[in-house]
């Protein structure tokens, strides 16, 4: 889009304000709301935000930064009233000098889709969410009592938030997005909604805008929707798959090999290796809170260790969906919605960049459960564990150069400090399971 065409959508469909959206280093959407008044002035660069307000920008003597609106973002907001209509733009961050800000997330992103670019690829990323829709009690709070009793993709009249869900597409659909499939998942008021295949930073931005969509949606119906990995103990938790592909400079799907018996090519191995090389230096990113340790337990469809599967197992790290030709894809299976998509999609590409770079090669491919074997015969196959609490992604995270190299000193060092001080906090707290289980017994 140009200027003038979205100055002449803002005029012709009323709208009153437009958003300028920005996302900080953990992953949340930040916005700046401007009258449509103000929007020449935001177009041409010159809207200007204090850094130092954001946790992980700026210290507050460099304060001033500049946003940047993607003109291909801009969007009339569905589910805002049609009357003083509300658009947005996503916007990257700029210092005062004109140079991009190091540490904002969607320039890490770009980087890294550079890189990809000049070795002849694009990054290829559908993404698939898993979400609570919880009912709200008498005080507005989810009301995790109050559960429904659907189970893994029943019909209607069993799914009371069916038409919350319903509602959430329709409206991210009226912005352009295009949904591939939804349905009630296998816990109590889960759900899931699945997106086609775009460019990564297109992906990154439509993650984003999909998480805000649905808070606002369901709490028109009366629900509130929540992306924490593990909000019911003893239940499934929420993953956000990550489904990706490389493709040349002309579209053509580059994973595709029809005479290897998985029908994947050496670039598609490549790129899975180097992922799995490099899972436990990057989890931080793909899974970055306390509690998304607790969905990566055995026994809940969600991964443990490091291995890959050609067939439908989803017991493992990355596994082949069954779908080839075009279709043909690479799974990762551990990452969640806590995660800043722009981080996490990064690493993914990265780490896969790596992988091709250096012609590694993935370890043969575990059809078995997982699950079911013991740590004896995992150990005797090689397979790796993935950390098993935010502690101990922190301490792969700080002694990677890699990871240090994908973010830069300034995201890395802001990055790192904030998760090893939520551990800290975390470690110190006395929960209600110790409370239980202790205060009455000693």
């Amino acid at each position: 889009m140009t200027r003038e065409e979205i100055s002449r959508i803002v005029e012709s469909e009323e709208v009153e304000f437009v958003r300028l959206q920005f996302t900080d280093i953990f992953g949340q959407f930040k916005n700046i709301s401007i009258t449509a008044s103000q929007l020449g002035e935001a177009l041409e660069n010159d809207c200007m935000f204090d850094g130092s307000s954001i946790e992980g920008f700026v210290r507050v003597d460099e304060s001033d930064m500049y946003l940047h609106p993607d003109l291909d973002t801009f969007e009339i907001i569905p589910w805002r009233p049609q009357q003083g209509k509300v658009a947005r733009l996503i916007c990257d961050v700029y210092l005062p000098d004109g140079t991009p800000f190091s540490g904002d997330p969607r320039y890490i992103l770009r980087k890294a889709a550079d890189k990809a670019y000049k070795m002849g690829y694009n990054l290829y990323v559908g993404p698939e969410f898993e979400f609570f829709l919880f009912s709200l009690d008498e005080n507005g709070r989810p009301d995790l009592k109050n559960l429904d009793r659907s189970s893994y993709f029943d019909v209607e009249y069993v799914d009371t938030a069916e038409n919350a869900r319903r509602d959430i597409i329709l409206n991210l659909e009226d912005m352009g997005y295009e949904i591939e499939s939804c349905h009630h998942e296998i816990s109590p008021s889960q759900h899931e909604i699945d997106f086609k295949y775009i460019n990564a930073m297109a992906a990154a931005d439509e993650i984003m805008t999909f998480k805000m969509a649905a808070k606002a949606i369901a709490k028109r119906h009366g629900l509130y929707a929540t992306f924490m990995p593990k909000p019911i103990p003893g239940e499934n938790g929420s993953g956000m798959h990550i489904n990706m592909s490389l493709s040349d400079r002309k579209g053509k799907n580059l994973f595709i090999d029809t005479k290897d018996p998985n029908g994947i090519s050496k670039i598609g191995y490549q790129f899975m290796a180097g992922i799995m090389s490099h899972i436990q230096e990057i989890i931080l990113l793909t899974n970055p809170i306390v509690n998304s340790y607790k969905r990566l337990v055995p026994g809940y469809d969600a991964p443990t260790r490091i291995a890959w599967s050609s067939r439908s197992n989803r017991s493992e790290l990355i596994r082949i969906p069954s779908q080839r030709g075009d279709e043909t894809r690479i799974e990762l299976r551990c990452p969640d919605s806590a995660a800043n998509p722009y981080f996490a999609i990064a690493a993914c590409l990265m780490a896969g960049l790596d992988g091709i770079e250096k012609k590694m090669k993935p370890m043969a491919g575990v059809d078995r459960n997982l699950y079911d074997l013991s740590k004896e015969e995992l150990d005797a196959l090689g397979i790796k564990e993935l950390p098993a609490t935010l502690g101990e992604a922190v301490q792969y995270f700080e002694k990677s150069a890699f990871a240090r190299e994908l973010l830069g000193d300034h995201a890395f060092e802001k990055y790192l400090a904030a998760k090893k001080r939520e551990w800290e906090e975390y470690s110190a707290a006395v929960t209600d399971w110790e409370m239980n289980e202790y205060l009455m017994r000693f």
